[in-house]
């Protein structure tokens, strides 16, 4: 994945932020935050999104799954100082939506990520609920 465009590193244009403290655990050989632990932190923001959007209740009666995720690795990220993670819906398509997020620590972007989750139905990929595009807008990357 190229840099991210500067743009989706200003963390205003995120309608969710949440910190989490790295774990001594989480550090490599060179006392950085791992990549897998990074990963970790960023399907637990995802969680933490949805949970706070509704989610659940807005692909009722479907499931969804991680189709694509992509991480670019912009700084080293360190312990023990707290990291934001900033996630925004940045596209709806018809059995898919695409997410984005920022992680920043002392202020500055160390990592950015897109994910496609598709919705599935016990036949597979299922159109998302009509329902969901208008419950969804206040949670889309804002301009």
């Amino acid at each position: 994945m190229p840099k991210p465009d500067p743009a989706l590193l200003d963390p205003a244009r995120y309608p969710f932020t949440c910190t989490m403290e790295p774990r001594f655990g989480d550090l490599d050989v060179n006392l950085h935050i791992n990549n897998v632990a990074m990963a970790g932190m960023l399907e637990d923001a995802r969680v933490r999104f949805h949970h706070r959007t509704g989610y659940r209740e807005l692909v009722a009666g479907h499931t969804s799954m991680v189709a694509s995720i992509a991480i670019e690795y912009l700084g080293e990220a360190s312990y023990p100082q707290s990291v934001a993670i900033a996630c925004a819906v940045e596209h709806i398509g018809r059995t898919s939506h695409r997410l984005v997020q920022l992680v920043l620590q002392d202020g500055g972007p160390i990592v950015f990520a897109r994910i496609v989750l598709v919705v599935v139905g016990p036949e597979g990929p299922s159109p998302l609920p009509e329902s969901f595009a208008a419950s969804a807008r206040p949670w889309m990357l804002r301009a």
